[in-house]
């Protein structure tokens, strides 16, 4: 059989010239490795529209700018982008080898190192520097205290101490605390770095307090429906506070009273539909407080920061007042209060007898400012008691 070999291409010729739109180009360039660019090759659109040879140029200056800048990022090597980060695992190294030499028969006993990367400078103090360290409860602490550290513990065995920082440093400085004079000292619990003022805006619990101020004339016939009944401790009513106050309670310290919640069912479903009520824990309570007149409650302070006391007003005489913190505010019918108690406050009915009770439908919400990892473990730390 024959071989039939193909016709050889005639850009292969030794010497010869292959012409294009601006290009010249010779084989004996290419085989010495030099070639010649027209510009013109670019599929650019005259610069005689954009204003003439001197702003073609500057144009043509900023793209070999850019395309240099492009060419020296992409020619860095990676160890100049990890330096920092080879400096630090470099500085552990350095420890770990130093500590795992003093290995004499006198050298001490190495303590466990644990890697963090917090974002702080060194120095620092941070919310998991306690819980990671083995440093054991204040021994001024309480006995009060020493509990809920060792319910913190379980719980964090149980799940996790993931966001847990606030709960375990305010459990460790609530001796102190208590010790201070402050106008905010809850006498239980104390939350640290959260933002409290004495009286919240509505646009921190904006959907309850709608919901409540829209049950208005439901929750006040059920409470008048209760009330002429008579107030006696054998339907349900307690005593709180100074001579005159009177409580019936729907959740009292977290357990719902249910005879209490039979006889107000509206105000029970109203509750139930609430999104931040405290229900699991010692902590909330909803009921309504019914202060007669001349009665007045000295200053007292709450016991924690890590919620609000949502007042709706049912019955407000004019001669009534609210201070907490230093700051007066008076109750309207059909609306909301929102109150931080863990602030020291003063309740006082300066009016007569023919003014009647002051009447509120008082419901503790969870401050907006306490995460969801923490409201589950405080539900478990102050969990009530059966």
């Amino acid at each position: 059989m024959r071989s039939v070999t193909p016709p050889r291409p005639s850009c292969f010729c030794s010497d010869l010239k292959v012409w294009g739109p601006g290009l010249e180009l010779r084989s004996r360039d290419v085989a010495l490795g030099r070639m010649s660019w027209s510009l013109d090759l670019l599929p650019l659109s005259p610069c005689v529209e954009l204003g003439g040879p001197p702003l073609s140029g500057l144009l043509w200056t900023l793209l070999l700018l850019f395309l240099w800048y492009c060419y020296r990022v992409g020619s860095d090597p990676p160890s100049c982008r990890s330096h920092v980060g080879a400096l630090k695992s470099s500085s552990t190294l350095s420890a770990l080898s130093r500590s795992t030499r003093d290995t004499g028969p006198l050298a001490p006993k190495a303590a466990p190192a644990i890697a963090m990367e917090t974002g702080e400078e060194e120095g620092a103090e941070s919310y998991l520097t306690p819980v990671l360290s083995y440093a054991p409860f204040p021994n001024q602490a309480a006995a009060g205290s020493r509990k809920l550290y060792g319910a913190l513990q379980e719980y964090a065995k149980r799940y996790s101490w993931a966001g847990m920082g606030r709960i375990h440093k305010g459990l460790r400085n609530q001796a102190r605390m208590n010790d201070r004079a402050s106008i905010q000292k809850p006498h239980l619990f104390y939350l640290p770095d959260v933002p409290s003022i004495p009286f919240f805006p509505r646009d921190a619990h904006r959907h309850d307090i709608e919901v409540l101020e829209a049950s208005y004339s439901i929750i006040l016939a059920e409470f008048q429906a209760v009330y002429q009944r008579g107030i006696d401790t054998k339907l349900g009513w307690t005593y709180q506070g100074p001579k005159g106050q009177a409580v019936f309670p729907l959740y009292n310290a977290g357990v719902c009273v249910a005879s209490n919640c039979r006889a107000c069912p509206c105000t029970y479903r109203t509750l139930l539909s609430l999104r931040t009520f405290i229900s699991s824990n010692s902590l909330g309570a909803a009921g309504f407080w019914v202060l007669g007149p001349g009665a007045s409650l000295g200053g007292a302070y709450g016991p924690t920061n890590t919620r609000l006391r949502c007042h709706l007003g049912l019955q407000t005489p004019a001669q009534c007042e609210l201070v907490v913190g230093g700051e007066p505010q008076c109750w309207s019918e059909g609306h909301c209060l929102l109150v931080d108690d863990s602030f020291l406050h003063t309740i006082s009915h300066n009016g007569g007898a023919e003014d009647g009770p002051r009447v509120i439908f008082s419901v503790d919400l969870w401050h907006p400012n306490v995460a969801a990892a923490e409201r589950q473990a405080l539900d478990y730390i102050f969990a009530p008691e059966q």
